[in-house]
């Protein structure tokens, strides 16, 4: 390809500098532009619930590259480079300072932000949103002051710091208008079971309740006011009721869009040839499960952008990783491998009062939709493969820990 091509990325997170590692490493000698909104080199966002939390990480530990390896491989990065217009039929992006970049091949990486709720108080001092590393370090701040935190939305993000802030000693009440805690994600087999291990924990989760205020006092957090007419005493709220994906710049430059998301294909390109999507705005349809699936995960802005790359390289390939993710929270750990929106059942596999076991997603013809291994560091492999193999299974079997998951896909 030319070395007078240019490539631009927009959004410089995990996705965006996977992109212009994918495209080096494939020998795309064009200009390479990366442009981020944020004042920092592009870093992993998982660990700012987790690990930094817990004053495990800092900053630099989950750091993607140094500064020096975007000059090394000819990466012009532009940090604090917000993108407010895209010219599809003149190939241009503009930015907010009033320039204008012109690009062959254009990649949208532009994540998501944190979802506001239509209640008062959301902007009071002590209200925090946990989307980046700024984010994480005031919330570190108010946890360290061990102020009592209440939290609104019992998913990954509002679960995973109620865990750090419990085990740094904060008092936390965590506010849930669902029943149980990560009922959207794992349903309500596995949801009674995170309620029970934040509960052994001593936070009090206050589950099918609903917020009517975030209280102040002289524009300070003094906690919430639920809809009963009860107050949650806090000098920190977190607000953590989801993430609204950035596609904002696609909607305006008139690229389909749906499902949430962009509408990309398997290779990850948009309804214009000349433009590509990935991580939390790509709505992709997967080649495997015959189906369009978004998800805000890590590991789609891992490995996206190397199917991404091929394709602005005029070689595309498919998408077919199964959706992934993981979490810690207090002494449990686990990963998740597939997608079971549609479920029927669950079979546990292993001992979950312990905590230590394997759950698996089956659907109406017990064929494995996806599987979630539980302090068990070894078979997701094999949780893969039944997966992939869309075979129907014996549930008894599955349930056996006598029985090798291998022999069950085969």
């Amino acid at each position: 390809m030319s070395t007078s091509t240019t490539f631009v990325i927009v959004g410089a997170g995990l996705a965006g500098a996977k992109a212009v590692e994918a495209l080096r490493d494939k020998n795309f000698g064009g200009t390479l532009m990366l442009l981020g909104e944020e004042q920092h080199l592009p870093y992993e966002r998982p660990p700012l619930s987790k690990e930094f939390l817990a004053g495990k990480k800092t900053l630099g530990d989950f750091t993607v590259n140094p500064q020096g390896w975007y000059r090394e491989h000819d990466v012009d990065f532009r940090s604090g480079a917000r993108v407010v217009g895209l010219d599809r039929a003149g190939h241009s992006v503009e930015l907010a300072d009033g320039t204008s970049l012109s690009y062959q091949k254009l990649l949208l990486a532009t994540g998501s932000r944190s979802r506001r709720v239509p209640i008062p108080g959301p902007d009071a001092r002590g209200v925090h949103y946990l989307r980046t590393v700024d984010d994480a370090a005031a919330l570190d701040s108010a946890l360290a002051s061990g102020t009592p935190l209440a939290v609104v939305g019992a998913g990954w993000i509002g679960m995973e710091v109620a865990a750090a802030a419990r085990q740094r000693g904060v008092d936390v009440t965590v506010v849930e208008t669902a029943t149980l805690p990560l009922l959207a994600s794992l349903g309500a087999e596995n949801g009674a079971i995170f309620a029970t291990l934040h509960r052994d924990h001593g936070v009090d989760l206050r589950l099918g309740s609903a917020v009517a205020e975030i209280t102040t006092a002289d524009g300070a957090a003094t906690g919430l006011r639920l809809a009963d007419g009860s107050h949650i005493n806090a000098g920190a709220v977190l607000v953590a009721v989801g993430a609204q994906p950035n596609i904002e710049l696609a909607e305006q430059a008139g690229l389909a869009t749906g499902n949430g998301g962009v509408l990309v294909d398997a290779s990850l390109c948009s309804s214009d040839p000349d433009i590509y999507a990935v991580g939390d705005i790509a709505a992709a349809q997967h080649p495997l499960l015959a189906t369009r699936i978004r998800t805000e995960h890590w590991a789609n802005a891992l490995k996206q952008p190397a199917v991404a790359a091929a394709g602005m390289l005029g070689d595309p390939g498919e998408y077919t990783e199964l959706p992934y993710f993981f979490t810690d929270q207090y002494d449990l750990g686990m990963e998740y491998v597939g997608h079971a929106p549609g479920y029927s059942r669950v079979v546990f596999r292993g001992d979950t009062d312990a905590r230590e076991y394997t759950s698996f997603w089956l659907g109406d013809d017990n064929r494995v939709l996806a599987g979630m291994n539980v302090n068990i560091w070894e078979g997701l492999d094999d949780i893969k493969a039944l997966v992939r193999s869309q075979q129907s299974v014996d549930p008894d079997r599955l349930a056996d820990p006598t029985t090798p998951l291998n022999e069950l896909s085969r």
